[in-house]
């Protein structure tokens, strides 16, 4: 059975990106637009709108073209916006790169994406210029100052025209970001201009920004959670995004209070902290008006506690993914009574099944994986038509690997995933990545990864065959892991075992392995 949503459908937003967020920029004038936290400087509504029209000239004056990526690979800054949509403004695509990734894996990202630009900071300039080797990448600016790097601030001081770029929104990628699949390595995801902008539209049914608030930043605008939320919705609605570089709970707090934020979005670590950190007693929090968890998987109890610490009627949730532009699903932030552990309810437009093992949808209640069909689906992975067509089929539903119910009231809640991708503090972990390396230390026979659960958080853990006589200890292996990826996918438990459990095909059962590890709770 088709699932379809009980809020009122809503019109195909087919503008360019910039547009659908911008497009009021001007009528907001002076209004902040985005504040650093650190250092106090802002940004208003019309800077912010100006310097994305300039960084448009600059990049077109390099030979930026409609169609050329640019890759922006730098944590929260004040000027990650101005890049992003001065990109799209030049009729390109940009491509957000994880903040925390090695160099091979930046060039792995650069070379697939084809990028001809890579806009970083300082501090990331050792991996810049190790991951650039070998790709289109023709120059590295900075959104701060490096000796014998031109700066961001070159671009928004471009005096060449604006580019006159015609966008088709409909087919035209925006964003190319980059989502794990467990067959190995990481896949761009090709957004449009028209799934981006109409998933805004569909997002606002569930919630409206007022005049005067304050959001924080602390959720990495690399990601699309982050983008969604932190930029382009704020921007939209004409309110103050607050940027942090990175999560260091103090500062975190501190922020709320002097800034007086209304409204965050986090991911489950962060409300474990509010919930039950000592560093909160003693902190105004009194601005805090809502609080949403995405990203990954929030437990009800843990989310009915952090409520209660901080005076809120509920920790709201939504629910989607890179593919879906990203949401699909969200806690209507009226709704003063929404049930325990529900990531919210189907977003206009959208159609939903839940389907079970045999290709049939299940009885109304039943356990299922979620299907979704509308206007957020995205165009395809880069270059995998392979890939696209199975995760898309040919009815247009996008089958989301993730276990799901719907209740009487309409409302969604994720069970389980069917995709073996762990989730590490809502980021995405391929097992197949980390047994791929694990396999490339002599001292191991052969190995196996899944998630497992570690003080509220899913944690990579791997199964290790050592070879005969090799000595191997389990910080041997978390040290060989932690030198060859970005942090948060390192392994966090070694067990060593005497084979690991396959099927006749060779492919790794990890079900026998969730399983040993559940028999033991």
């Amino acid at each position: 059975m088709i699932i379809t949503s009980q809020f009122p459908p809503v019109e195909i937003l087919d503008v360019p990106l910039h547009d659908a967020v911008l497009g009021r920029a001007q009528e907001y004038g002076d209004r902040p637009a985005l504040v650093d936290a650190v250092s106090g400087r802002e940004i208003s509504y019309a800077q912010l709108d100006t310097m994305t029209r300039r960084v448009a000239a600059g990049l077109a004056e390099l030979g930026i073209r409609p169609g050329d990526v640019v890759a922006l690979y730098s944590p929260n800054t004040i000027l990650y916006p101005v890049v992003f949509y001065g990109t799209t403004r030049a009729g390109a695509t940009v491509t957000t790169v994880n903040a925390l990734y090695t160099a091979d894996e930046l060039h792995k990202q650069l070379v697939d994406s084809k990028a001809k630009l890579l806009v970083t900071i300082s501090l990331f300039l050792p991996v810049a210029t190790a991951a650039i080797e070998g790709t289109d990448v023709t120059e590295i600016f900075v959104c701060d100052q490096a000796e014998g790097y031109r700066s961001v601030m070159e671009l928004v001081a471009s005096t060449a025209p604006e580019p006159s770029v015609t966008i088709n929104p409909a087919e035209d990628v925006a964003v190319l970001p980059y989502s794990s699949g467990t067959t190995g390595s990481a896949k761009g995801v090709m957004l449009t201009h028209r799934n981006i902008a109409t998933n805004l539209v569909q997002a606002e049914a569930t919630f409206s920004m007022e005049e005067g608030e304050r959001i924080i930043a602390i959720l990495p605008f690399f990601h699309i959670y982050g983008q969604a939320v932190l930029m382009n919705l704020p921007f939209r609605f004409g309110v103050t995004v607050v940027v942090l570089p990175k999560f260091e709970l103090q500062q975190f707090l501190t922020t709320l209070d002097e800034q007086k934020i209304t409204r965050a979005f986090v991911a489950p670590p962060i409300v474990l902290a509010l919930a039950k950190h000592p560093a909160v007693d003693g902190v105004d929090l009194s601005a805090l008006k809502y609080l949403t968890s995405a990203a990954a998987p929030l437990d009800a109890e843990l989310a009915e506690a952090c409520a209660k610490r901080l005076g809120l009627a509920s920790v709201l949730q939504c629910y989607g993914m890179t593919e879906l532009s990203p949401g699909t699903h969200a806690i209507p932030q009226d709704d003063p009574e929404p049930p325990p552990g529900a990531v919210g309810k189907l977003f206009p437009s959208t159609e939903q099944r839940i389907v079970g093992a045999d290709g049939n949808d299940v009885a109304d209640g039943e356990v299922g994986e979620i299907w979704i069909r509308g206007p957020q689906v995205m165009k395809g992975y880069l270059g995998r038509p392979a890939e696209t067509d199975a995760t898309i089929d040919r009815e247009g539903w996008l089958h989301t690997g993730d276990l799901g119910r719907e209740d009487e009231r309409g409302y969604l809640y994720v069970v389980d995933r069917v995709k073996e991708l762990i989730k590490y503090h809502g980021y995405q972990v391929p097992p197949a990545e980390l047994e791929a390396v694990l396999l490339t230390d002599e001292r191991i026979a052969d190995a196996a990864v899944i998630g497992v659960v570690q003080d509220g958080n899913e944690v990579p853990k791997a199964f290790v065959v050592p070879m005969p006589g090799s000595g191997l200890t389990e910080a041997d292996v978390l040290e060989y892991v932690a030198a060859r990826v970005a942090p948060y996918k390192k392994v966090r438990q070694v067990e060593f075992i005497e084979a690991v459990p396959k099927a006749a095909s060779g492919k790794i059962l990890r079900r026998e392995l969730r399983a040993r590890e559940a028999a033991r709770e």
